[in-house]
C-alpha cells in the first residue's frame, strides 16, 4: 500500500530480461530484502542492494502493462516506500497495481505559474476518471482537474513537476496510471449486475449508495 507522495527519484542503470536495476538520487536507508517498493507507481519487490543499486525481478505482466518494459537505460522513475502503520496518508490510498500505460499529450506552463499535464484515456477507463477525483500517474498523486472521454487533465504545481520524473514526460512518452480503487470496484459491480445470472445478487445501485460507495 502507498500514498503517491513520491519519496525519491532514481534512474534505471540496466536491464537484462526480467531484471530491472535502479539507483536512487539519495541511497535508501536500511533498505530491506522482499520490501515493496513503488517503482513508477507499480509495486515491485527487493531482491537485493548492490553499491547503492537497487534490484528488481520484475514479472512479464508487469513489463507489458507499465512503462517499466519502454523506458530506456538512464530514464528517472519515482519511487516510494510502502506505507507503514502509523504514518500520514497525505495523498491518496495507491495499491500499486498500474492499470494501463498513457500516452502524454501535452505539457506546458500556465500563466498562474502552474502546469497542465494532457494525457490520453482509453475509453474502456473513460468511467474511472472523474473531475476532481484522485489519480496516479507514474505513482503521483493527482486531483483530475478534467475529464473527457479521451483525454484527462491535471495540474502540478513546480516543485512536484521538478521533485518527480514527471518533468520528462514530454509529449509522445507514456506514464502509468493507476485508477482510483473504489471506482474500480464499483465498476465491476455495476457490469455483473447487468449480467442475466447476477439478477438475485441484490447489488443496485440504491444498495451502493446506501453503503457509500455512491
Amino acid at each position: 500500500m502507498f500514498t503517491g507522495l513520491v519519496q525519491g527519484k532514481g534512474r534505471i542503470t540496466a536491464r537484462s530480461g526480467s531484471t530491472l536495476e535502479i539507483r536512487p538520487d539519495v541511497p535508501v536507508n536500511a533498505p530491506e530484502y522482499g520490501e515493496s517498493i513503488a517503482v513508477n507507481g507499480c509495486c515491485l519487490t527487493l531482491e537485493r542492494v548492490t553499491d547503492n543499486v537497487l534490484i528488481f525481478h520484475t514479472m512479464e505482466e508487469s513489463l507489458r502493462r507499465t512503462n517499466l518494459g519502454i523506458l530506456p537505460v538512464g530514464s528517472t522513475v519515482n519511487l516510494e516506500r510502502a506505507l507503514r502503520l502509523g504514518d500520514r496518508l497525505g495523498g491518496h490510498i495507491v495499491q500499486g497495481h498500474v492499470d494501463t500505460a498513457a500516452e502524454v499529450l501535452a505539457q506546458g506552463r500556465l500563466p498562474d505559474g502552474d502546469y497542465l499535464l494532457k494525457i490520453a484515456l482509453d475509453k474502456q477507463f473513460a468511467p474511472l476518471v472523474v473531475e476532481k477525483g484522485g489519480i496516479a500517474i507514474d505513482g503521483v498523486s493527482l486531483t483530475v482537474t478534467e475529464a473527457a472521454r479521451e483525454h484527462f487533465c491535471v495540474r502540478l504545481i513546480p516543485v512536484t513537476r521538478h521533485e518527480t520524473a514527471l518533468e520528462e514526460r514530454l509529449p509522445g512518452t507514456k506514464v502509468n496510471l493507476e485508477f482510483d480503487v473504489l471506482g474500480r470496484y464499483i465498476l465491476r459491480m455495476l457490469e455483473l449486475q447487468q449480467q442475466p445470472d447476477a439478477r438475485d445478487s441484490g447489488i443496485t445501485l440504491e444498495t451502493l449508495q446506501e453503503a457509500g460507495f455512491l
